[in-house]
């Protein structure tokens, strides 16, 4: 092995509970492990990154690592750390999900090499779409007795006084369709090890159980923390919603800002998730970020890391381009630069008025565009002395009254960007 996959979890902080004789297995030459991703969408969002991650270091150690595709658990939903039932998708876009997911996977597994430890997606629809509701609740569902699902927690919250919906029977079998998926996984990969969140320790656990009863061997189980902020707010959410892995979803802008904005403590605790850094290699940021916590040493080392990973070191230029124009000296080139929907995410949120090309032809007055065509400022007297104070920028740059706005200025063929001092932004949007 090229390493102890267990103690390497332990270090980074991402160990929550392991079965008992878990290390000593995985020691004993190479294992198999999987992951259960749920396809509901065609991409990953950053909570799945933790899992995703703990496959790419067992890969590291030389283990082969399994990435399931849920399909047919897509199909009825998981009731583990959810108050209410999800909604159910039809085969085709189940595939598409599937094909969207491998895409992203494949930037941290190794699926295309010859090793012997290659990765390795399945679905798990492909196994339990020709098993018939009264086969399974032969051959599976007898061996796992009612007491023993009721006795875990995902099941007992949302029976629960306060659960106000209750639980279906559907949701109720989830645990053991994913027990079965483990039993298959055993029984035609060899695969002894299912990995997943805190909260998948319960449906974990049942598949160790069907392995045992059914397929008299020994399965067995590991969980990583579900990752939390120190502010109580909930990790991978922002106010438009879950941190995408997809581009178009989440522009690589935003997502380089996501961790930028980690506060101090997370970014302690986050650099050894979701960095593939060393541990000597840590504790030097750690400790230079501390004698200088407003340079924010560890959030840049971990959105460079991490932005590169999911996107490119191009996308992660663009980013850091992007960040310095609110935030540092930048000129109109790098403007140029943005393409429309970094530029839009950039001056999210910062006041717009329309103009017709047709104004720009003979060229817009910088009265005109500050004050009676935009309202961006108060009043031509107010636009007047603020010019002669030096303080407008057109994309960048200091003009003066003389100066006219014409559509070679325009940014993404749509867009000018004036300024007031050094924080106040208005957009142009040319129609």
């Amino acid at each position: 092995m090229n390493f102890n996959f267990v103690k390497e979890l332990k270090w980074r902080g991402m160990l929550h509970d392991a079965m008992p004789g878990t290390e000593e297995h995985l020691m004993n030459g190479m294992q198999a492990a999987y992951v259960g991703i749920d396809p509901t969408a065609d991409s990953l969002h950053i909570g799945h990154l933790v899992a995703v991650m703990m496959l790419r270091h067992f890969q590291l150690a030389g283990h082969k690592p399994f990435a399931l595709i849920g399909g047919a658990t897509g199909m009825i939903g998981d009731p583990s750390g959810k108050s209410s039932e999800r909604n159910l998708l039809d085969e085709a876009t189940l595939r598409h999900n599937q094909e969207a997911l491998k895409a992203q996977l494949s930037r941290f597994l190794d699926f295309e090499s010859e090793a012997e430890n290659t990765a390795i997606l399945v679905n798990n629809y492909d196994w339990m779409k020709d098993f018939s509701f009264l086969d399974f609740i032969r051959d599976v569902g007898k061996h796992i007795t009612v007491n023993y699902m009721m006795a875990k927690d995902s099941v007992k919250k949302r029976l629960s006084a306060e659960a106000k919906e209750g639980m279906s029977f559907t949701e109720f079998t989830y645990q053991l369709v994913q027990g079965y998926d483990f039993l298959y996984l055993y029984q035609n990969h060899n695969c002894t090890l299912q990995m997943g969140g805190s909260d998948q320790w319960g449906n974990i656990t049942t598949g160790t159980e069907l392995i045992r009863r059914i397929g008299g061997g020994k399965g067995y189980a590991l969980t990583c923390p579900l990752i939390t902020k120190a502010d109580g707010n909930k990790f991978g959410k922002t106010e438009s919603g879950n941190v995408w892995l997809d581009a178009n979803r989440t522009s690589p802008y935003k997502f380089y800002q996501y961790w930028l904005n980690t506060s101090d403590a997370d970014a302690e605790k986050y650099i050894k998730i979701f960095t593939f850094l060393s541990k000597e290699k840590i504790a030097a940021l750690v400790s230079e970020h501390y004698e200088a916590p407003h340079m924010r040493i560890l959030q840049k080392s971990i959105a460079e890391e991490i932005t590169t990973m999911v996107h490119s070191k191009e996308d992660l230029d663009n980013a850091i381009v992007a960040s310095s124009i609110l935030f540092g000296k930048s000129t109109s080139e790098d403007l140029k630069k943005l393409d429309e929907k970094t530029f839009l995410d950039v001056f999210d949120g910062v006041p717009q008025a329309e103009i017709s090309k047709s104004e720009l032809e003979n060229g817009l007055d910088m009265i005109g565009a500050l004050a009676a065509k935009t309202g961006f400022l108060g009043s031509n007297g107010e636009a007047r002395r603020e010019l002669k104070q030096n303080s407008i920028s057109v994309n960048k740059e200091k003009v003066k009254e003389d100066f006219t706005i014409t559509q070679t200025d325009l940014i993404n063929d749509k867009y000018v960007l004036l300024q007031r001092g050094k924080k106040n932004y208005f957009v142009l949007v040319v129609n």
